[in-house]
């Protein structure tokens, strides 16, 4: 879908069956960099020590599961550096 229509933002989990978290984002990184600091990942999993290096060195938003829709607003917000109802 990220291929195929142009989003301002992505809110993926980062444990998805074909292409996990971080190949997503290294996928956006080189094909809409312009995105890159637009994603947000979430997942209700505990992270590996792959991931925690990946979301410490990126800096992407992160919701762990479960959360609020005051949360997802919060970080929304923090992302793209707008307003958002």
């Amino acid at each position: 879908m990220a291929d195929e229509k142009p989003y301002d933002l992505y809110v993926t989990d980062i444990r998805t069956p074909e292409m996990n978290g971080i190949a997503f984002y290294r996928h956006v990184e080189q094909t809409r960099p312009e995105v890159a600091g637009r994603v947000i990942f979430t997942t209700g999993d505990i992270l590996s020590n792959e991931v925690r290096a990946f979301l410490d060195e990126t800096q992407p938003g992160f919701l762990p599961k479960p959360f609020t829709p005051t949360q997802l607003r919060k970080v929304v917000r923090q992302t793209v550096g707008v307003g958002v109802a």
